[in-house]
Parts: C-alpha cells; sequence; structure tokens
C-alpha cells in the first residue's frame, strides 16, 4: 500500500499547525509544576472564569450525557437570536468553538482559484483554514502602528472572494470604528465579495454595542459575523461559537456541518452564561480597571513599547529590552508568567509580546516578573 502521505492531499501536505496562546498543559507537563505555579497570561479568556449559573446549569443537566445533543442547537439558538434586534433562530448557527466556524465558512464558500483577503498579524486559522480548501490567502500588512485602514483592504480587494477581518485584532488590541467596517462591508458587498467579520474580543470592549455588527445581517447579506463563549463568557474548555448572518449563509452552512458538533452540557451552560447579566458586569468592570492599571504600570517600564488596548489584551514592542520574544517568553516562565511569544503571526518580526488582563493581583506578578526580568525601568535589559 502508498504512504499516507502519498495518498493525502496536496492542500494538507502543506499545512503547518497554527501556534497559540494558552500553553499551559505543554508549561506544567515539560515542567513538572502544578497549574497554580504558572500566572497563564498568554491566554485571552476571563480572568474570573465562567458564570457560576453556567457551572450550576452543568450540575443540573448531567443526566444529558447518555443521550445524543440537540443537533441543530436549538434551544442555544433561540437564546443568542434574543441578543440582538432584528435576529431570529434562523440567522444563527453554532459551533464547537469559534474555530470550527472559520473551516466550516472557508469549506463552504471557497476553493480552488479562490482569493481570501487577510490583513496581517491577525489570527492565524484564517489563514490555514483558506489554504485547507486549496484557495489562496493574500496576505496583507496594516498599516503604520497596525492599524487597520479601508483603503488598504479596498485596494487589494480586487478579485477577491472574501475579506477576513478580526476587530479587536488579535494580537494587536485595536478596534476598528464602526464606520470603517461599513466602508469595507459595502465596498465588499459592491464586489461581490463576503466579509468574515470575526467579532470574538469586541465584549470586552467599552460600549460593545456601538461596534458590533451581530444585528446587521439584514443591510449586509454578505457578511457574517462570528462570536465566542471561549473568551468574554469564559466557556473555554466547553468549546462554543456562534455565528451570525443571513439565513441563506446560514443554511448553506448547516448543511456542511458535522451532526452533534456541540455537547449537551456545552449547550445548557452558554444559555445560562448568556443570561447571567450579572456576571457579564462584574467582567466588565475588573478588564477595564485593570486595563487602565496595566496600561499605567506598563508604560514605566521604558524598554517597552505598549499599543493602546481596546480589548483584554495588550500587544507590545520589546525591540529594546535587548531580548527576542521568545528569550523573555524563557525568562519570565522562570518566573512563573507565562506570555505569548507573537513570532508565529505572520507580518511581524521576533520583536512583539502579547500579555492579557488578568486580576489586580495576577497582573501584579506580571509586572513584578516584568521588573526583575528587564529591570525596573528597562535599563538594565540594554546590555543584554
Amino acid at each position: 500500500m502508498k504512504s499516507a502521505l502519498s495518498l493525502a492531499r496536496e492542500e494538507i501536505k502543506q499545512l503547518k499547525p497554527c501556534i497559540h496562546g494558552g500553553e499551559i498543559w505543554d508549561i506544567i507537563g515539560k515542567r513538572a509544576l502544578s497549574s497554580d505555579k504558572v500566572y497563564d497570561f498568554s491566554s485571552n479568556v476571563n480572568p474570573l472564569g465562567p458564570s457560576p449559573k453556567a457551572i450550576e446549569a452543568i450540575k443540573n443537566s448531567l443526566e444529558l450525557i447518555s443521550s445524543y445533543p440537540d443537533p441543530d442547537s436549538t434551544n442555544l439558538r433561540d437564546a443568542i437570536s434574543r441578543c440582538f434586534k432584528g435576529i431570529r433562530r434562523e440567522n444563527v448557527i453554532v459551533g464547537n468553538g469559534s474555530t470550527e466556524l472559520i473551516y466550516l465558512f472557508a469549506d463552504a464558500f471557497m476553493g480552488k482559484g479562490d482569493v481570501a483577503l487577510i490583513p496581517v498579524p491577525t489570527f492565524g486559522e484564517y489563514e490555514k483554514a483558506v489554504r485547507k480548501t486549496g484557495a489562496h490567502p493574500k496576505l496583507v500588512k496594516l498599516g503604520p502602528n497596525f492599524k487597520a485602514e479601508p483603503p488598504i483592504f479596498i485596494r487589494e480587494m480586487k478579485g477577491a472572494k472574501a475579506v477576513f477581518i478580526c476587530n479587536p485584532n488579535n494580537p494587536t488590541s485595536m478596534l476598528m470604528s464602526r464606520d470603517d467596517v461599513a466602508e469595507i462591508v459595502e465596498e465588499a458587498l459592491a464586489a461581490d465579495a463576503l466579509v468574515f467579520l470575526d467579532e470574538d474580543f469586541i465584549e470586552f470592549v467599552d460600549e460593545e454595542k456601538q461596534f458590533s455588527f451581530a444585528g446587521e445581517t439584514k443591510r449586509y447579506p454578505n457578511l457574517f459575523v462570528l462570536r465566542s463563549f471561549t473568551k468574554f463568557l469564559g466557556l473555554t474548555g466547553l468549546r462554543v461559537g456562534y455565528g451570525v448572518a443571513a439565513e441563506d449563509t446560514i443554511k448553506i452552512m448547516s448543511a456542511a456541518k458535522a451532526p452533534w458538533n456541540v455537547n449537551c452540557l456545552a449547550q445548557v451552560a452558554a444559555v445560562a452564561a448568556l443570561e447571567d447579566e450579572e456576571h457579564a458586569n462584574r467582567t466588565s468592570k475588573l478588564i477595564k480597571t485593570e486595563r487602565d492599571f496595566l496600561t499605567c504600570e506598563l508604560s514605566k517600564i521604558g524598554v517597552l513599547k505598549v499599543y493602546p488596548a481596546e480589548a483584554n489584551f495588550f500587544f507590545i514592542d520589546i525591540r529594546q529590552s535587548g531580548f527576542t520574544a521568545a528569550k523573555l517568553k524563557r525568562k519570565m516562565l522562570g518566573y512563573g508568567v507565562l506570555i505569548r511569544d507573537c513570532t508565529s503571526f505572520a507580518g511581524i518580526d521576533e520583536y512583539y509580546i502579547r500579555v492579557a488582563v488578568k486580576t489586580r493581583r495576577e497582573n501584579e506578578k506580571l509586572l513584578e516578573a516584568l521588573r526583575k526580568v528587564l529591570g525596573k525601568n528597562g535599563e538594565s535589559a540594554k546590555t543584554r
């Protein structure tokens, strides 16, 4: 028999795994540490964890695990539709984490000869999902200081079947204005191009509803808006995400979706999480307070160039520190702090890191470790 490699599709043979934050299990395994000995700033999830109501819903639904889950996630789709004006169940699809929906979107709409416009740096799974279909990802660098500017998108959009936008962007934590997003979506609509708008982090943004396009699918039939239960709602390990789009888009993607893709406990937990306004308010308040705190304190470390953060994480240029991101990551681990080395993101070099916003106690641990490695004001790092 021929080898598996020789039988595999060419597109698959050329794929490479994406590198992500949240490497805590790998780190503690290699270093024989317990998870409570490492402060994980590489993963951008809710530092308060999941909603207590979601945990209670799981406890009260354990008997469901002996049955198949609802393959259409009907109750959850109904709950999601109630969150947005003008949205019905038929406008919603639920996935096994938002990453499943990235691949499902690409599988449904992209193929050999197609082109997808992807500004970089951004989340790496867009590019991989597009390559998997045999389509071509057209990677375009963001503007000065990593700003996503409509003229860049519009100039490069010609011939593209789809445009990927992450807002706020990962890893830069920068937010496009509503007018800028609308300009790109409208230009794409005129060019018969689809827009995949990833809003996984938008709930961390102040005045989130002013920026979200999740309720705009009637106005823009070419728009698919991605949202997640992983980040703000903290159901990270359960893997639940959803997309909002025109009914025709949802029908096509639903037909291509694997059955029973979201387990029964994840579905009930997600419904409960959406209904817990108290937990959401506590999260928003904490993130705003601690983001302001870290903005102030990180700026005092002179060798760091800290970009303005709109989400729950910071994007930082460390080239003046004398360290590469990989070296700084290793040094920080010596103090029990895990940061995200951003070298794996397309479009940037080896001098960028990303750190999450967490609780005050955890944030102080981050600052303490940075000061020890870099020196109080960063001066000691210049000789390294």
